[in-house]
């Protein structure tokens, strides 16, 4: 069974650069693992993934300000995955997810989510 787990601080200010961790025990080492968000009001939006080789994908519209990596431990058992979200604004108030899937990009588990909220 896979188990994903969000973390990071739940209140960011404008202009800085938001990071999540996701922490991944169980399963297999060859999934894609995603980062989701979802504003208050408004449906989930695919932000980008990174694949168990380390090539990363991104979506058109947050490409220039987001970068995935991830750190795969020789204990396989558990592994951690990183979002990064620069120059921030109150738009980036969401709850983000983090999910892994194979043998594609997908979203099989999920983690619970965590409220990020961009503030002053």
């Amino acid at each position: 069974q896979v188990q994903l787990q969000e973390s990071g601080p739940g209140l960011v200010e404008p202009s800085q650069t938001l990071s999540l961790t996701c922490t991944v025990s169980g399963g297999s080492l060859f999934y894609y693992w995603s980062w989701i968000r979802q504003p208050p009001g408004k449906g989930p939006e695919w932000m980008g993934a990174i694949s168990y080789s380390g090539s990363t994908y991104y979506s058109p519209s947050l490409q220039s300000r987001t970068s995935i990596s991830r750190d795969t431990s020789k204990n396989t058992s558990k592994n951690q995955f990183t979002l990064q979200l620069r120059s921030v604004t109150p738009e980036d108030t969401a709850v983000y997810y983090c999910c892994s899937g194979s043998p594609h990009i997908s979203c099989d588990f999920w983690g619970q989510g965590t409220q990020v909220t961009v503030s002053s």
